[in-house]
């Protein structure tokens, strides 16, 4: 019999790909959403949706009753304020880890949280995604369980990093980082094939374990703009973005966030966050552990994503048609 994953965050940019990937390997999805989400399920005999939100204890007992293993995604990466995030990232994973532990027998649980958990200290979004993995550290002592923490995650479908890489192909390259800063970066597929490895694994030992795209040491803003400069065939005006300017419009646009009524992206939190020095990471652990390793370069993933933009064209599928055309 199949086994019963319950997965929330299903019809986000990670959760959609999770989703996906669980669907064609044959597991049994019982995937929690909203209402406002409800456009986004996809109809699949194998994934049953369960409506409902992190705060209801009657539609968590349904996501998790007979689930072998816990995949929770849901999380909030805008807001302005420290309740913004801690009501999905810190108060749901308690709740989902109150609700896996009075199941019999109790569910694995792996929790995906952020590179940004590392230093909490930065922003309301990195403290609640850190005392979100507190949660389940303190609270699920009976269980087995694993956090993920990736740090930026792209591919088709995003919509934080996409844009970027978007401007990019026209040219332009603001950098809002300082010029000595390196970061990891991971590609969707990689990331949830990490997860589907882990899977496969019978006992987690309640550990938090990094992933990355395998660039050790991570990447400069030079060297991305090298690769998209290649991948599309044309110069890519790199630029430093003043320090201050990048503060002032964060104060700006969240006094705009209180006006309209949005969760902003850019905050001063996001901006402490963009100017720290060190967001490499190391797969060493997830590897030992799974057996899993990446398999797609950040220049082979930047394509993917302009190509599934319609930016740049997907040249093996005109060489195919080619060869066909030729053959006839």
């Amino acid at each position: 019999m199949p086994r019963v994953i319950a997965l929330t965050g299903a019809t986000g940019f990670i959760g959609s790909a999770v989703l996906n990937r669980l669907r064609s390997a044959g597991f049994q999805v019982r995937a929690l959403y909203r209402e406002a989400s409800a456009a986004k399920r996809i109809q699949d005999p194998n994934v049953r949706w369960v409506p409902g939100r992190l705060d209801d204890a009657d539609s968590l007992r349904q996501l998790l009753s007979g689930a072998d293993t816990v995949i929770h995604l849901a999380g909030v990466v805008r807001g302005a304020e420290w309740q913004h995030f801690k009501k999905v990232n810190t108060d749901g994973v308690a709740r989902m880890v109150q609700a896996a532990k009075r199941m019999h027998p109790s569910p694995r649980f792996l929790l995906l949280s952020s590179l940004a958990a590392r230093e909490p200290h930065l922003s309301h979004y990195a403290a609640s995604k850190r005392r979100g993995e507190g949660c389940l550290a303190s609270e699920g002592h009976d269980l087995d369980w694993v956090i993920l923490r990736p740090p930026a995650v792209y591919g088709p479908g995003d919509r934080e990093i996409a844009p970027l890489f978007q401007l990019m192909a026209k040219g332009l390259a603001p950098q809002a980082t300082p010029r000595s800063s390196r970061f990891g970066m991971i590609y969707i597929d990689d990331l949830v094939e990490a997860i589907v490895a882990l899977m496969g694994r019978k006992g987690w030992p309640q550990t938090v374990l990094e992933v990355h795209d395998g660039r050790s040491g991570g990447y400069d803003w030079s060297e991305i703009v090298q690769m998209v400069s290649r991948v599309v065939g044309r110069a890519v005006f790199g630029f430093k973005v003043p320090r201050l300017l990048i503060r002032s419009a964060a104060l700006v646009n969240v006094g705009a966030a209180w006006i309209f009524g949005y969760a902003p992206m850019l905050s001063p939190g996001k901006v402490r966050e963009l100017e720290h020095g060190d967001w490499t990471c190391d797969n060493a652990a997830i590897t030992a552990l799974s057996g899993w390793r990446p398999s797609t370069s950040l220049e082979d993933g930047i394509k993917k994503t302009l190509v599934y933009l319609g930016v740049i064209a997907d040249k093996s599928k005109s060489k195919t048609r080619g060869a066909r055309h030729a053959d006839v």
